[in-house]
């Protein structure tokens, strides 16, 4: 679709009356609506005005934007005004704009239009495209300079395509831009800085986060060959995939007014080396490295991570009723509704577990079926969820009807795929939704009571071990905590001790706590004891792992692991199957899911003091293992 499909003669204004802000928004507004593209008039104002609350549309250059995608456009449409005497629109150059360009998207706008839309932006990047709209007499003349202005940028787009295709040898930059709309600024940041970098003689590849999705993706093999990386954008963007390389991150109207100044900044090192924040994105880039669209871990721990706050935050309230019961003498009974609450520690109950817990298994399943699907999958998994929740097939038949919700969704979606693009609009709101639902839901009615039959089954084991196997399985799962320092091995045993909690066995995840504070705290501890083996940059690292491992983040041991993965390791797995053993010895049981030292108190079963003392022991056993087996760092290292 072309940008003269959206614009007409009909939706130009060559002589502006307005000389305020508000008056050019009114009055282009009102060339919309006479042109029949609007339902609402007032609704589509108002959705122009909370769009200028984030931030101003007048990009500078004498050029302003404003948009909007809302249900009060009936029909996609740009209205183009032109204002010879300019007005102050607020202009990041704080200049006047004397060309206006009023986008209007529908809420179910499909991909042609978004891009048509999108496609406008970029060609006002060019003061020659700007110099002739300022100079046509007509608005034909307009609609005439656009369509040769998109016959012009098709053949540059097949050229970059072609370079594209036969470069061998990466990019000097990457680059990603993204916008709260997607509809303007995300691709005028873009055109902003490849059109900066070929006038510099530098190679860049932007990729563009708009409504349409992703665009022209970086590859990890690219980042890995790049100087360095340019976000410039106003939404959230995930940057762990650029851990370890310069990184600039700005505003997306940054990317449009300082491109030289942002590319300037990765020539001349000038940019910080990203870090990380603490979060891994270890299964996202493997998915990326095999190429593979199926993939179990990566889609499961997006599950995990959105419902983790529900478990931890339910969890806590639910261990400190209680305590508070414990220590005032009341008998704590389940708390099914508010009539139930009769005192503070029913009220914490009621909070926890009548509430923040219920939400746990559908929260995940819709945030699995999410990651397989998109936003289509977010309401088939939830649905799921919680009639696995309701039949009483547990954490299995949620993590069942994540999957299950997602892939349905994908097929649906197949289905659906040869569907007349003017009907695209209807595919997220209504065929989505009502089939990816039932599909799901009746299969899960379908499966529920097997499911159900056997976590019940898998509960009675568990709960009928001696202290044989409890410490066994105390090893298996502390060693696992301990073995790749928040790898896959690791995110399992995790998994596993919250669908234990979620059964009422809370043994499991005492030991998985135990075995994942263990690696970072006996690094740390190994730099103190032996420090004439560690550099000072190991030993201020050894100071960190301090907090993380008191935090139960097993990754603070990551830096030492890195730097030798073989002993770390082994020491790590060893002292942690050992606390893991050692806690379940001790008949620890344990409520909240995470928390570190900040929940010993709060232990379900056994005596906290026991507890701690399996986290020291297995916390020497470490330090005491690893700093005998390490080289001094004046000796040659041999594994």
């Amino acid at each position: 679709m072309k940008v003269t499909d959206l614009l007409t003669a009909a939706t130009v204004n060559l002589d502006l009356k307005s000389t305020t802000k508000k008056d050019v928004l009114d009055e282009l507004a009102a060339t919309l609506d006479k042109a029949g593209k609007l339902n609402d008039r007032a609704g589509y104002r108002a959705a122009l005005d909370k769009r200028e609350e984030q931030s101003t549309t007048g990009i500078g250059d004498g050029v302003a934007i404003p948009h909007s995608k809302t249900p009060a456009v009936k029909e996609a449409a740009i209205a183009f005004g032109r204002s010879k005497e300019g007005v102050d629109f607020q202009s990041l150059d704080g200049q006047p704009a004397h060309l206006f360009f009023m986008i209007a998207a529908t809420d179910g706008a499909n991909a042609t239009h978004l891009e048509a839309l999108s496609t406008l932006s970029t060609f006002l990047i060019q003061p020659e495209f700007r110099e002739k709209l300022m100079n046509a007499a007509t608005p034909e003349e307009i609609v005439a300079a656009f369509d040769a202005q998109e016959e012009t940028s098709e053949n540059v787009a097949a050229e970059e395509k072609k370079a594209a295709e036969s470069n061998t040898d990466g990019y000097e930059i990457l680059a990603v831009t993204g916008c709260p709309t997607g509809i303007a600024h995300t691709y005028m940041a873009a055109d902003a800085l490849k059109q900066k970098a070929k006038e510099m003689g530098v190679s860049i590849k932007v990729q563009t986060n708009g409504s349409t999705g992703i665009k022209n993706k970086l590859q990890p093999d690219e980042i890995e060959k790049a100087k360095g990386i340019i976000v410039a954008a106003s939404i959230n963007i995930d940057v762990e995939p650029f851990r370890g390389k310069p990184l600039v991150q700005v505003p997306v109207t940054d990317g449009i007014r300082k491109p030289e100044e942002l590319i300037n900044q990765v020539l001349e090192e000038k940019a910080p080396v990203y870090e990380g924040d603490g979060s891994t994105s270890k299964a996202q880039a493997s998915e990326e490295e095999s190429g593979k669209k199926l993939n179990i871990y990566k889609n499961l721990m997006n599950g995990v991570t959105y419902m983790l706050p529900f478990v931890v935050g339910g969890g806590i309230l639910i261990a400190v009723s209680y305590l508070i019961a414990t220590l005032t003498g009341i008998e704590l009974k389940p708390v099914a509704s508010v009539a139930d609450v009769h005192s503070f520690a029913d009220l914490l109950s009621y909070i926890g577990n009548g509430n923040a817990m219920y939400l746990m298994i559908p929260i995940l399943a819709g945030y699995i079926a999410m990651s397989i699907a998109d936003r289509p999958g977010l309401a088939p998994g939830m649905v799921g969820g919680l009639m696995a929740l309701t039949s009483n097939a547990g954490f299995l038949g949620g993590l069942i009807a994540g999957f299950l919700a997602g892939y349905t969704v994908e097929l649906v979606k197949w289905a659906f795929q040869k569907w007349p693009q003017s009907l695209d609009g209807l595919k997220p709101v209504l065929i989505y939704p009502v089939f990816g639902i039932f599909i799901t839901g009746a299969l899960m009615f379908l499966i529920n009571q097997p499911i159900s039959l056997f976590v019940e089954w898998m509960t009675s084991v568990l709960n009928g071990m001696g202290t044989g196997n409890l410490v066994i399985l105390g090893l298996i799962l502390g060693g696992m905590m301990g073995i790749d320092l928040g790898g896959p091995f690791n995110k399992i045993a995790f998994t596993f001790g919250i669908a234990m909690i979620s059964a009422g066995n809370f043994y499991p995840q005492a030991a998985v706590m135990a075995g994942g504070m263990v690696p970072p705290l006996g690094m740390a501890l190994a730099t103190t004891l032996f420090p004439h083996k560690f550099n000072r940059g190991q030993r201020d690292a050894g100071k960190v792992a301090y907090v993380l491992g008191a935090a139960f983040v097993s990754e603070g041991a990551i830096p030492f692991g890195a730097a030798d993965p073989l002993r770390v390791m082994v020491s790590s797995a060893i002292g942690s199957a050992l606390a893991g053993g050692l806690a379940l010895l001790f008949g620890i049981g344990l409520r909240p899911p995470h928390g570190g030292i900040f929940v010993i108190p709060l232990v379900s079963n056994g005596n906290p003091l026991l507890y701690a003392l399996a986290i020291i022991i297995g916390t020497l056993v470490t330090a005491i293992l690893y700093g005998i087996w390490k080289k001094p760092i004046e000796q040659k290292e041999e594994a």
